[in-house]
């Protein structure tokens, strides 16, 4: 079931978040301003405002769905592979990829780990995913544990998603994060190796590539039916 819904006014609503879809993907979150969105949708700024206060909001929705997305992405491109920490890896290498070689995916995420707002969201999806990818190893983990662990995590996704391709290797960045993340949970070393070594294995940068522009599709599906 989507996260998108609304009680009163979805058409509404649902219209703010397909064009913020839109110019987020294909001009950066950073260049998009609430009032290109008001013109566009030909609404004024207070109706903007009344569904999303701020733009952080907004992209909070999107990122809400974006990363719930990406996993089923990951998933379905390897059907016969149910093994959650190799689909990790595969979605970690091919995030980091994506935003190497395009600049306006790079801004979208990279605004999504700078934003309070956001950044808290994408600690607490995070963590639901770490218990879920890596509880076997943690069983002695309390709360704190894994807030914790998913903070120093955040931070090394951050750098990933920033490194740009021209000046640095990006297997071997993907590679030595991925090893850092899964000491952190506990991941023999063994496991690390052979899971990382198969996702870079994979045409990860033409997944990366796929992302977005199938997100944008899902999302504008998602919201015509509660236009409906």
């Amino acid at each position: 079931m989507s996260h998108i819904n609304s009680r009163r006014s979805g058409d509404t609503r649902a219209q703010i978040i397909r064009v913020g879809a839109k110019h987020f993907i294909e001009d950066g979150y950073t260049k998009t301003t609430m009032k290109l969105l008001s013109q566009e949708l030909d609404l004024s700024p207070g109706n903007i405002t009344f569904y999303f206060s701020t733009k952080d909001h907004l992209l909070a929705v999107l990122i809400n769905e974006l990363f719930d997305f990406q996993n089923s992405v990951m998933e379905r491109s390897v059907t016969n592979e149910k093994d959650p920490i190799f689909v990790y890896c595969l979605e970690f290498v091919t995030i980091a990829a994506l935003c190497a070689e395009n600049e306006v995916a790079k801004d979208f995420y990279t605004s999504a780990y700078t934003s309070p707002y956001t950044l808290d969201l994408i600690r607490k999806k995070g963590t639901q995913k770490a218990r879920i990818v890596f509880g076997d190893f943690c069983k002695g983990f309390s709360e704190e544990d894994w807030i914790a662990t998913e903070a120093v995590v955040c931070g090394i996704e951050y750098g990933a998603i920033t490194v740009s391709e021209k000046n640095t290797e990006l297997r071997l960045v993907a590679e030595r994060a991925l090893n850092s993340i899964m000491i952190l949970y506990g991941v023999p070393e063994h496991l690390r190796e052979q899971r990382i070594s198969r996702a870079l294995s994979l045409d990860y940068k033409d997944l990366g590539r796929r992302i977005l522009f199938e997100f944008r599709e899902y999302i504008d599906k998602l919201n015509e039916a509660s236009e409906i």
